[in-house]
């Protein structure tokens, strides 16, 4: 099947919709992490994408879509469903081009999520248990009003293009010479999206995921697309849910290799970023450091980026974290 639209591709990352995502979003640094690198025997490098405006990658490809729109004069109202930060970059961008937003969350958001899309602007409301059951029902009401456009948060070619794409020439810029590039993967639109960058440059892309919530690597271990699926209860609620059947092209010729984590694992990484690199990080994020702190095989020797994928973690979760957990 055809994974991305080449005219998109070029729109989103070098002409006029490129233009504007930049106006709405920031270069993110890209830091060594010298204590990272001895534990795991790489050049590690950190792309800090915590530090992006709304806390995480997923502005990129919101604000592509919803400026797509905004130029076409078809987007006079966006649905989103988010697991929260999806919904905080659709917000801001919505806000931003004066399009009216509504974000669908599941039950399981976190709260402090839920506000912070409500405080941009957007109308929030929550829409069954899962990921899954909010994104069928954005997509419902999308398609019962003919002035509502649905924004997905990975299988769209804007969002793919905005949140990979800009997120891969980003890191090239920054570090030519990198070899390998360790990323969370959910639904898979990142980690697709920077493929297509760079895996013709000889790049390459280790996904990671949790253990308990995996579509992407249980698709790819059973040749097909998990486009629904239930998995167990996860920290990282930004990885639950299901893969489309483009991230899933995109994922066997792109990251076919992906690391799974135990929730131990994604705690304690959280822990050993705050504590020992110095960063926030997300559960979402986690997965990403917990896989080359769990075996850094496929990495070792490399000039490896760690996409730290988002910092909107929950002051109180981080507390019980930093107290009960002992990583060094």
């Amino acid at each position: 099947m055809r994974m991305f639209d080449p005219d998109v591709w070029r729109e989103v990352t070098g002409g006029e919709v490129a233009n504007r995502v930049r106006r709405l979003t920031r270069v993110t640094p890209l830091v060594p992490a010298p204590a990272l690198g001895r534990r795991t025997g790489a050049d590690i490098w950190l792309k800090l994408e915590n530090l992006q405006r709304t806390g995480s990658f997923k502005l990129r490809g919101a604000a592509a879509r919803v400026a797509a729109l905004a130029l076409e004069g078809s987007g006079r109202r966006v649905i989103a469903a988010s697991a929260g930060n999806h919904g905080l970059g659709v917000a801001l961008a919505a806000r931003a081009l004066g399009v009216e937003a509504t974000v669908l969350v599941s039950a399981q958001a976190p709260e402090f999520k839920r506000a912070g899309i409500a405080a941009l602007g957007a109308r929030v409301e929550v829409a069954g248990a899962t990921y899954d059951e909010a994104e069928a029902e954005a997509k419902r009401r999308a398609a019962a009003d003919p002035s509502a456009v649905f924004v997905s948060a990975f299988d769209d070619d804007h969002v793919i293009a905005g949140n990979g794409g800009l997120l891969a020439r980003e890191i090239l810029a920054q570090l030519p010479d990198v070899q390998s590039i360790v990323v969370p993967v959910g639904g898979g639109g990142l980690a697709g999206g920077i493929g297509v960058e760079v895996v013709p440059r000889g790049i390459k892309i280790l996904g990671a995921s949790p253990e308990s919530n995996c579509a992407m690597r249980r698709s790819l271990d059973e040749g097909r697309a998990y486009t629904t699926y239930e998995g167990g209860p996860t920290l990282a609620e930004g990885l639950e849910g299901a893969v489309s059947e483009r991230t899933y092209a995109m994922a066997r010729d792109y990251f076919p290799e992906i690391a799974l984590v135990p929730e131990l694992q994604i705690r304690e990484a959280i822990v050993y970023a705050y504590r020992t690199l110095g960063i926030l990080c997300e559960a979402s994020a986690a997965p990403a450091i917990a896989a080359l702190l769990e075996d850094a095989s496929p990495i070792r020797g490399r000039r490896t980026v760690v996409v730290v994928s988002g910092g909107n973690i929950e002051p109180d979760l981080l507390d019980q974290l930093l107290s009960g957990s002992a990583v060094s």
